[in-house]
């Protein structure tokens, strides 16, 4: 029997030799494995095609457009403030404004003389610069964002030197007063000095101050002339007054005129209310009233200016708190330190508790009643302050009062207290607090 041969053995398979990978692939491995986690990759474009616009912006991205830097604008504000600031100036320059009389002088006079005034003082020439530093300020304040920089300057610095020239140039006319070249150099001086002052901090100020977004956060957007009458208030109170907050007693001042102007003795007081003569307790309800009413009227015509978001019952307090401040020291520096709260009396003490409490209730009132009670307060408070009799005791504190150094600035203080209710009343009529009514919930 023959052996079958063994069958032959399978022919090894032979594997495909393996190709070098080129360089497109090896990038798409790549990116494959260093993509997100979640991302798939981009398919490879086609042999021959161009980029997408995708491909193009991803290599040159463009830079974001810069935010629009918002524009300067005008302050209200610092108009009303400078136009406050020069008729305090001009009031004090011109007291007592009797006495005109054509005195054979050159109105220009002052500039005519090079040698300095026989009488003269340190104090005066410090004061002289420093009031009108302000007014130089306020002036930059005022032209900004129309006017700025180096012109603004020279606007400033020229109007100091016109301002303080028509100033010395009226006095030769009156017989109180003397005009001198140390007064006009130094004033003009001060102006310049307040328009480097304000060219210099006007932007940061106006544009970007914390009191800026203050102002737009707790006040009206048209509360620009309230601000500056309310600012003027505390000051109102340094001159010497016959109740605490009784400002607005012109008829005594009209009186003077009037009999001067006719060559007789005129009291219109007494043809209001003739032969009138008050107890102490009447003298007593007067000066409560008048002094209720008075911080009443001042506080309601803050509110009325003021936001939700606002801290009210601060500012209110705030204001008054000022105002008795400066009174203090006005009373302490013009008469004597002992005298520095001489006018609080019992009549003051329970006018001040009874406008506390009124402003407690009204402080939660409308803006059109806060309005309407502010103007019947203050109307309340010149009537019975007009045709009220001097207290004696006051007649007597102020015969001790010496002028002297601070002419100019009772001037300007008597300026204040006198017609600060009846500026108080006419802000009070304007139309605009209809616009602030409107924009009340509103930040601007």
């Amino acid at each position: 029997m023959t052996e079958r041969p063994p069958a032959p053995a399978p022919a090894p398979e032979l594997l495909p030799e393996p190709v070098a990978a080129d360089a497109g692939t090896s990038d798409l491995a790549a990116a494959a494995t260093t993509a997100l986690p979640g991302a798939l990759p981009d398919a490879a474009p086609a042999p021959g095609a161009k980029p997408g616009r995708r491909g193009r912006r991803a290599k040159n991205p463009k830079p974001p457009k810069p935010l629009p830097t918002p524009a300067s604008k005008s302050s209200p504000l610092a108009r009303a403030a400078f136009l406050a600031y020069l008729l305090l100036i001009i009031y004090a320059s011109w007291f007592p404004f009797s006495g005109w009389q054509n005195q054979g002088l050159s109105p220009w006079i002052f500039l005519e003389t090079y040698t300095m005034p026989r009488y003269w003082t340190k104090f005066d020439a410090i004061t002289n610069v420093v009031g009108y530093i302000p007014l130089g300020t306020l002036l930059v304040y005022a032209l900004y964002p129309h006017v700025r920089k180096f012109f603004a300057f020279l606007i400033g610095a020229t109007a100091g030197v016109l301002v303080s020239g028509t100033m010395e140039a009226v006095q030769t006319f009156l017989p109180t007063r003397v005009s001198s070249n140390l007064d006009f150099w130094t004033n003009s001086a001060g102006c310049t000095v307040g328009a480097l002052i304000g060219v210099l901090t006007v932007r940061r100020l106006l544009d970007r101050s914390q009191l800026q977004r203050l102002r737009q956060a707790w006040f009206a957007p048209h509360a620009s002339q309230g601000l500056v009458l309310l600012a003027l208030w505390p000051l109102a109170q340094i001159y010497p007054q016959n109740f605490l907050f009784g400002l607005g007693q012109i008829l005594p001042i009209l009186s003077d005129w009037l009999s001067w102007a006719a060559d007789a003795e005129i009291d219109l007081a007494s043809y209001i209310r003739p032969d009138v003569v008050l107890t102490v307790e009447q003298y007593w309800l007067s000066e409560t009233i008048i002094t209720a009413c008075g911080m009443v009227g001042a506080s309601l015509t803050l509110l009325c200016l003021l936001r939700k978001p606002s801290p009210r019952a601060l500012l209110v307090a705030a204001m008054i708190a000022s105002a008795i401040l400066v009174k203090a020291l006005a009373s302490a520096l013009l008469f004597a330190p002992e005298n520095a709260f001489v006018w609080m009396t019992p009549g003051a003490e329970g006018g001040f508790l009874i406008g506390a409490i009124m402003l407690a209730g009204l402080g939660f009132a409308p803006h059109a009643a806060q309005r309407r009670v502010a103007v019947i307060t203050l109307l309340l408070a010149l009537v019975i302050i007009n045709t009220t009799p001097a207290n004696p005791y006051f007649v007597a504190t102020l015969q001790t009062w010496v002028q002297g150094k601070f002419l100019n600035f009772n001037g300007a203080a008597q300026f204040l207290s006198l017609l600060w209710p009846f500026f108080a009343i006419w802000f009070l009529w304007l139309p605009s607090h209809k616009l602030n009514a409107a924009g009340q919930g509103r930040v601007s």
